[in-house]
């Protein structure tokens, strides 16, 4: 077992975990980071995106020997019906500039890579290691861990919660709930491995450029949830994400809904031939603003997903974990640098500087969304999507009935959804008034 008192233990080795352990190790701090898997990153055959701007705050240089996929040129979003999709997509020669600014990684790939620029600042990084408890001095203030390795608490000046949304560390010491279902949502995917030129044939693409495909709609059974498909260099990330509350109540089975997914007429010709490798579920925090937990305490902070900083109204995650990452690193190193404590007033740092950056202004802006999505989920995710699909068929099917009794019969349904609507956003500004 590792000897020594740390300046921080930093318990997961995601992004959070990554960005607060480089940013206090290339800063001189004596740092520990425990991760449960094999290595960082061995339980993730996630797919995903990466926002470039966010990691060069922490490693400018990061596109020297970084595994990334391609860079995103194009970003389509489908509403769906049981046939059909009705699109928009924004396509942009922008986007092949010197610094691209979204990426499609791998994230097994990714967190090796950047767990071994940890090591390379100088942090001591311990895999195959569970934290199993916080350890308390008589006045209650964290100062280090138990795990499931022999040799006794492992002491720090300040502990860093990166263990993700279902961590159980913060939650049986008791700094923050067991995540509510409403909260959560479970995304099941699946690597759907071709050759590199099929894909860049089937999505119009050159290079190293990059396409994401974001659906919502019946695909999810009246249940909150989306879609995507990302194409990386040499695979297709597929998959669905679903709220868990929404999952239990309808009794969908997660895996039944991709698989619907992946045969929808819209995706099946983009995975024609494919071979599937990897097939991964995960939980992704889901609610918002109102779901943030108490961020900071006596010895500990929390970052990233362990503290439900997730966007899903433009579905960034990855950013936000890192964002809160490095500003946890920057508040400890200056509370150490003047000789300070890592006590909960000192430690109020950090929300201070997350406060004032994008991350807390975005989840406040779309504070209401979450409720607002819940409040009716099948008239978003099947009502609305069937209308829309039968409206745009009305308008491009020539069959000699007259376009005006279609055009009646589309604004008669429209008229009639839009009202319950009306109703429904009533009672959900009343609420949101109320509280």
């Amino acid at each position: 077992m590792t000897k020594g008192k740390f300046d921080p233990i930093v318990i997961g080795a995601g992004m959070s975990g990554n960005a607060a352990a480089y940013s206090m190790a290339s800063r001189g701090l004596k740092v520990l980071q425990l991760e449960r898997g094999e290595h960082s990153g061995s339980k993730n055959v996630q797919g995903a995106i990466l926002y470039a701007n966010m990691l060069e705050a922490i490693i400018p240089n990061f596109r020297d020997d970084a595994p990334l996929e391609r860079h995103l040129v194009e970003q389509r979003f489908w509403l769906m019906d049981d046939s059909s999709h009705t699109g928009v997509h924004y396509r942009s020669d922008d986007f092949n500039e010197l610094k691209p600014n979204r990426y499609t990684i791998i994230r097994a790939q990714f967190d090796k890579w950047f767990s071994s620029k940890v090591r390379d600042a100088g942090g001591t990084i311990l895999c195959e290691t569970t934290a199993t408890k916080l350890a308390r001095n008589l006045r209650g203030k964290v100062v280090g861990v138990h795990t499931d390795r022999e040799g006794g608490v492992i002491l720090a000046d300040v502990v860093v919660l990166a263990e993700g949304v279902n961590g159980l560390l913060g939650t049986r010491a008791g700094l923050r709930d067991i995540p509510r279902p409403e909260n959560v949502a479970l995304a099941v995917k699946e690597m759907h491995f071709m050759p590199e030129e099929v894909i860049a044939e089937r999505f119009g693409l050159n290079g190293s450029e990059g396409c994401v495909i974001e659906a919502g709609g019946t695909i999810s059974r009246g249940v909150a949830g989306l879609g995507f498909l990302y194409t990386n260099k040499e695979s297709i990330s597929v998959g669905i994400g679903c709220l868990v509350s929404g999952l239990a109540g309808g009794m969908e089975n997660p895996y039944r809904l991709l698989d619907a997914f992946k045969r929808h007429p819209s995706i099946r010709p983009l995975l024609a031939g494919s071979e599937i490798k990897e097939y991964a579920a995960h939980l992704i925090p889901e609610g918002g603003f109102k779901a943030i937990p108490q961020l900071f305490g006596d010895g500990w902070v929390v970052v990233g997903d362990a503290a439900q900083l997730n966007n899903a109204v433009h579905r960034e995650g990855s950013n936000l974990a890192m964002t809160s990452g490095l500003m946890a690193g920057e508040a400890i190193c200056q509370i150490k640098s003047r000789g300070g404590l890592m006590t909960k007033r000192n430690l109020s740092l950090y929300k201070g500087m997350l406060d004032k950056s994008f991350v807390t202004k975005d989840l406040i802006k779309h504070k209401d969304l979450p409720s607002l999505l819940h409040t009716d989920s099948h008239n978003f995710f099947m009502t609305y999507p069937t209308l829309i699909s039968q409206a745009a068929q009305n308008f491009v099917r020539v069959d000699g009935e007259p376009k005006i009794n279609r055009e009646k019969a589309t604004a008669a349904s429209f008229i009639k959804a839009r009202s319950r609507w009306g109703l429904i956003s009533d009672a959900v500004r009343s609420a949101v008034s109320w509280r």
